[in-house]
């Protein structure tokens, strides 16, 4: 279990708040060193993270990938509109600004938010999906610039070819070398035109109001009305702030908005576990606020940074464990969208709760198991095979009432609707629901452990083998599998899981931070919980100090 820091969920102090102008300044002053690892392009499970203030996201780190990425596109013969989004944090601003000169000196046609509106990451694949409908050519892809639910200090960026999706790894890997030549070669081959030529150069697109006109294509505003829940939102400062108030009044909801304000610095967040701000909706310590307000609400959730996460607030229970939910959710889906195929899977990430497959197994539902990344969900979800797909770290979108595409990222604010939704149409909250299901289907512990590692350890834990794993009981069962690929697609892991009739684990170097993480679940009691940690981490360290040739 993770050392939680004292400060935990407690107001962040004067002393956490990042400083902006040194932030912004760094952005600019300070050049990355492409022959140190830290400081070169790496796309991880979603694009390229880091903070000017370590050299790991500065503007030639943003104009090298922009350039890549034109690279990428003229290569593929993508030559529609490409839409750009921002989200709140403090270097995004900047960073869409240096992106925007890269794309103009390549004539790309860049759509951006109407009004300097910032740009939930959903409403992007849902721009890049709606345009690209009956298309077969000058198709649009899109590019979204946030770091997701990190902390304020840090920036990101990552491409949406035209499934709308996230970017495989043939493609970001194609990205992310062309982007390391540009900053070896000190930026030699980027096209650039000034800022004030790009800004006219790009043209406006109403995000907000074509997402929002197109929800009840997904989720059913008249049942929400008709049972007059009192709802509240928190959009935790991010790109969804200004949605929240239009949608309620579209739609006609009884719809209360905890707070707009945005502040790059995120003051208004409690602290996580480890005494970081972090703007992560499934954390109940990041989600203090929220939490503290649950009585006021039949049901209430929150969105991360950029949006494409969820957090559900009951009067029942207070913060929804994210795997509680989604398999709520999933359940709810299955029994109340008549139009959807038969034949259409249930998709999860490997780490997500095995209370999930067990739902699936009581709904007659194919079950699709991938590891971890949203990517690998695009295809299944494109084609309408895949109802839902979701992750453990609360990521989830899902299919149209009609059975066809709705976004191929994920959708944060869509499960949070869903969540009204289910009261709505079944009298009892998400809460409630999850003790009727587990009551039938057995309750899930979960936890997950996470451990610094140099990069060399992550990769050797990247390629860990079953061979590895010498044990034939996990926690006193006999072990059932060990994979280190994915049922669902065959892919690899990139680390490894192994699996009993009570409980599992799964072991996987981060794609983002120097650290990696174990998951375990148990559907006993907390001891057996521990006792998977236990040995699970014991494997994870020897094969770490006497890696397999």
């Amino acid at each position: 279990m993770n050392r939680i820091n004292p400060l935990a969920g407690q107001p962040a102090p004067s002393s956490s708040l990042v400083d902006v102008p040194a932030l912004l300044a760094a952005y600019t002053d300070w050049r990355p060193d492409p022959y140190i690892p830290e400081q070169r392009v790496a796309f991880g499970t979603s694009g390229h993270r880091g903070s000017s203030l370590t050299r790991s996201f500065n503007e030639w780190h943003l104009l090298a990938i922009a350039q890549a990425i034109c690279d990428y596109r003229q290569a593929q013969g993508i030559d529609g509109p490409l839409y750009l989004g921002i989200d709140t944090h403090a270097l995004s601003q900047p960073a869409l600004e240096s992106t925007l000169e890269v794309l103009a000196g390549n004539g790309v046609n860049t759509l951006i938010a109407k009004d300097g509106e910032f740009t939930p990451t959903p409403t992007i694949s849902h721009a890049i999906l709606t345009y690209n409908r009956g298309r077969n050519a000058g198709l649009a892809d899109g590019i979204v610039i946030t770091p997701s639910h990190n902390p304020p200090a840090d920036g990101g960026i990552k491409y949406n070819p035209p499934h709308g999706g996230p970017a495989d790894t043939v493609i970001t890997a194609r990205i992310e070398a062309r982007a390391n030549t540009l900053l070896e070669n000190a930026l030699r081959g980027v096209r650039r035109l000034p800022l004030a030529q790009a800004r006219n150069a790009a043209r406006e697109h109403d995000f907000l109001h074509a997402y929002i006109e197109d929800l009840e294509q997904v989720v059913d505003f008249a049942v929400i009305r008709a049972a007059g829940l009192h709802l509240g939102v928190d959009p935790l400062g991010g790109a969804g702030v200004h949605y929240w108030a239009p949608l309620a009044e579209r739609y006609g909801l009884d719809l209360h908005v905890v707070s707009e304000a945005v502040d790059p610095t995120f003051a208004m967040m409690s602290l996580d576990w480890d005494g970081q701000i972090r703007m992560d909706p499934s954390s109940p310590y990041a989600m203090q606020r929220l939490i503290g307000l649950k009585d006021r609400f039949d049901v209430a959730f929150a969105c991360d940074t950029d949006h494409d996460r969820h957090g559900i607030v009951t009067r029942s229970c207070g913060l929804l464990p994210s795997n509680h939910y989604l398999a709520v959710l999933i359940d709810y889906l299955f029994r109340h969208r008549p139009q959807w195929r038969p034949d259409t899977a249930i998709g999860k990430t490997l780490v997500s709760s095995a209370l999930i497959d067990r739902v699936a197994q009581r709904l007659g539902r194919r079950l699709y198991e991938v590891p971890v990344g949203f990517k690998w969900f695009v295809n299944g979800l494109h084609d309408g095979s895949l109802g839902f797909a979701g992750e453990e770290s609360a990521g989830a979108t899902c299919l149209r009432h009609d059975g066809t595409v709705w976004t191929t990222d994920k959708d944060g604010l869509v499960p949070a609707l869903l969540a009204a939704e289910m009261t709505a149409r079944c009298g009892r909250d998400p809460g409630e629901l999850y003790r009727d299901l587990v009551a039938k289907l057995g309750e899930p512990l979960n936890d997950r452990l996470d451990a610094a590692a140099t990069p060399e350890q992550k990769a050797c834990l990247s390629r860990l083998s079953p061979t590895q794993v010498t044990i034939s009981q996990l926690a006193g069962e006999p072990i059932l599998a060990v994979l280190d690929h994915a049922p669902g697609n065959q892919a690899p892991i990139g680390g490894i899981k192994v699996i009993a009739a009570s409980g599992w684990f799964a072991a996987r170097p981060s794609g983002t931070e120097a650290i990696y993480k174990i998951y375990a679940e148990s559907f006993k009691d907390q001891s057996h919980l521990q006792a998977i940690l236990h040995e699970a981490r014991q494997i994870v360290d020897t094969a770490l100090h006497s890696p397999a040739e």
